[in-house]
């Protein structure tokens, strides 16, 4: 079954040097882009993982380079992600976003070079990743036939899938396992050819923030999911102990997860000032001396006491 689609449909996969978000960068990142229509247009690039405080190469995890095979001699000669985020916005500009245990990992990890390159560099790409749908094809697999990528190409295509953890053929074979699930569960209500029904379908939790500290609640408020203040919404949390958005800042977090605080404390700061009272206008004019009232009647009388 070929893809419903109002708007191109992006799919992607990361090879990055490790797992951590925070300290690991990306190596290797495809894209897939499916226009309405079916049109297909692949992009891959090999990307040299920089550090942007030590000013050198990344290193890469032994663990990491294990499975997708990719070595630091490798990537030597390869741009930095700075260098491409301008033709990688332009792929995901005006896309919906889709992957395979992408919302967990790939996306954050974007997301992480996007505000690298934000933050340590003279370019602020303007392109908003909270703000696309997300179809994780992962999630549906897990919800509908618990297994892993391999084994979903062999269920839903009847394929084995070759070249295993390169992104290029991880990105395609998500494409068409996407495409399978929506043959193999044709009629199920749970799963329709839509993509804001499939990314609604396919997203556990509703985040904020990429790592999941801030979550939002039935009411679609951000509240705070980790830590002494659990549970708590991030306006009852600023207007109770302001300074730990500024602890958030300082703190061992993704940029991801600092900015969506620094976005909250400006749209918090700017309601603490529309709610404070206008100054008065003009001179200011005192209740005058009344025989019986104790000299605090210059206050205007707030503080006045009659005798007797």
């Amino acid at each position: 079954m070929e893809l419903n689609l109002e708007r191109p449909l992006l799919f992607f996969d990361i090879e990055s040097t490790g797992l951590n978000i925070a300290s690991d960068s990306i190596i290797e990142l495809c894209f897939v882009k499916i226009l309405p229509g079916g049109e297909q247009r692949v992009k891959t690039w090999r990307v040299k993982p920089w550090d942007y405080d030590a000013q050198c190469q990344r290193a890469i995890n032994p663990s990491a380079q294990a499975v997708h095979g990719i070595s630091a001699e490798d990537l030597q000669d390869c741009p930095t992600f700075y260098q491409i985020t301008d033709e990688v916005v332009e792929w995901l500009t005006g896309s919906d976003l889709a992957g395979f245990n992408s919302a967990k990992f790939d996306l954050p990890m974007l997301a992480e070079e996007i505000e690298r390159v934000r933050r340590f560099t003279d370019k602020q790409p303007q392109i908003d990743l909270h703000s696309m749908k997300m179809v994780d094809v992962q999630n549906i697999f897990h919800m509908m036939e618990p297994r892993t990528l391999k084994a979903a190409y062999m269920f839903y295509c009847g394929l084995e899938l070759e070249n295993a953890h390169a992104a290029e053929a991880d990105t395609l074979a998500t494409y068409e396992v996407l495409k399978g699930q929506l043959d193999r569960y044709a009629g199920d209500p749970r799963i329709e050819n839509d993509v804001d029904k499939l990314a609604k379908f396919s997203t556990k939790q509703r985040t904020v923030d990429y790592a999941g500290r801030l979550i939002l609640n039935d009411k679609d408020e951000p509240v705070v999911s980790f830590g002494k203040h659990k549970g708590k919404t991030a306006r009852e949390v600023y207007f109770s102990e302001p300074s730990y958005f500024a602890w958030i800042d300082n703190g061992d977090f993704t940029l991801d997860t600092k900015r969506q605080f620094a976005r909250l404390k400006a749209q918090y700061e700017e309601e603490k000032k529309a709610a404070r009272p206008a100054p008065a206008q003009g001179k200011t004019t005192y209740a005058p001396r009344t025989k019986g009232y104790t000299p605090f009647e210059g206050l205007g009388g707030l503080f006045a006491n009659q005798e007797d």
